[in-house]
């Protein structure tokens, strides 16, 4: 009989990969990195856009439980499937708008 060898998950710099995927969907939250990715360009290419894709599995009760902050980490993540948004967060005026509602919805301010 033999025994099946534990599989043992990579690591990529110390972290396994669920944990880089958390910590980037995370910053997602940040309209300021969105508008850094914007500005490198990444947003333009296919590879990336269809990571963001994949990175929709957070919006499952069961990952989106290790989201700090899930609304509007999924939220971006929602709109950066859109090729409107990602042209638009290049705008500064966008990404200030979305730092205002964001300040706005976490000390419970209404506009």
């Amino acid at each position: 009989m033999t025994h099946a060898e534990p599989t043992i998950e990579p690591r990529y710099g110390g972290y396994t990969r669920f944990e880089l995927e958390v910590e980037f969907v995370q910053c997602l939250a940040n309209p300021a990195y969105l508008n850094h990715l914007a500005t490198q360009k990444l947003l333009d290419k296919a590879e990336f856009i269809a990571y963001l894709n994949y990175l929709q599995y957070f919006s499952q009760p069961k990952y989106a439980k290790y989201l700090t902050y899930p609304g509007p980490t999924l939220r971006a993540l929602e709109l950066l499937q859109q090729e409107q948004f990602r042209k638009d967060i290049l705008m500064p005026g966008l990404v200030h708008a979305m730092m205002e509602e964001g300040i706005k919805a976490t000390t419970g301010e209404r506009p």
